[in-house]
């Protein structure tokens, strides 16, 4: 039987049959401010908080300082996380500044000499080190948006998820698009193992949080739009109504 990850994440696990499959990568697609980042860090937490599994969060935009402040509101305490042994950050946020040396963990590389085999060669290392079961990087499109030449974006983003299924871990990866209508689709959507898009739609005179599977391989999931909330402890997801 297929083994599955749990998220934690109240109402979403309901709609993945549990979980999403072990070892996979899903990518997490929506416009600003529907909780992209809080749904990463929220599976990391709830892994280590949970179910004993160790994670890293990769940040190519967010400071360390910046997510951890932000996260306090979910009482989620990423220090102290970090502390114990079990949360790490990698800060390769330099990737989108105009000069300097990148970041990534303990190590520095010049910026021109900078590829996604040295990012996923430090993740792969701190991966085992740690013995982290599930990663997170936010976000995607500081990556793969370097290559303009779509071949080259779709080798790169195919370079990525090879390297984190290498570490056995369950992966999240997140990108920010416009707009996450019906219409709208991202490259990347077709070469993950799975895509969750989150939504706000006007629904009448209100503005409602939408989250829809759109894609989870090896899953019967619920592919309907279902609501979701962001409140003090995270996403929570009510997979049993309808959003019409």
């Amino acid at each position: 039987m297929l083994e599955r990850v749990p998220t934690g994440i109240a109402g979403l696990d309901e709609m993945l049959e549990g979980g999403i499959p072990r070892g996979r990568t899903v990518i997490i697609v929506g416009g600003p401010g529907t909780g992209k980042t809080i749904m990463c860090t929220q599976f990391l937490v709830n892994g280590i908080m949970m179910y004993g599994e160790n994670g890293i969060f990769v940040s190519l935009e967010e400071s360390r300082s910046h997510l951890y402040q932000a996260m306090e509101r979910f009482s989620w305490d990423l220090d102290r996380l970090e502390k114990a042994g079990n949360f790490r950050f990698v800060d390769a946020s330099p990737l989108c500044r105009a000069a300097g040396d990148v970041k990534i963990g303990k190590y520095a590389v010049g910026r021109r000499e900078f590829s996604i085999l040295g990012l996923m060669n430090t993740i792969e290392q701190i991966a085992e080190l740690t013995d982290a079961k599930r990663i997170a990087v936010d976000p995607l499109a500081m990556i793969i948006f370097q290559y303009k030449d779509m071949h080259e974006r779709r080798n790169a983003y195919v370079d990525m998820i090879d390297s984190l299924t290498a570490t056995g871990a369950t992966c999240m990866t997140t990108m920010e698009v416009p707009s996450t209508g019906p219409g709208t689709v991202v490259e990347e959507e077709y070469l993950a193992h799975g895509v969750i898009a989150l939504q706000n739609l006007q629904i009448g005179k209100a503005m409602t949080r939408v989250m829809q599977i759109r894609k989870m391989r090896a899953t019967a999931a619920d592919f309907q739009p279902r609501p979701y909330k962001i409140d003090n402890s995270g996403i929570v997801v009510y997979a049993d109504e309808t959003i019409f």
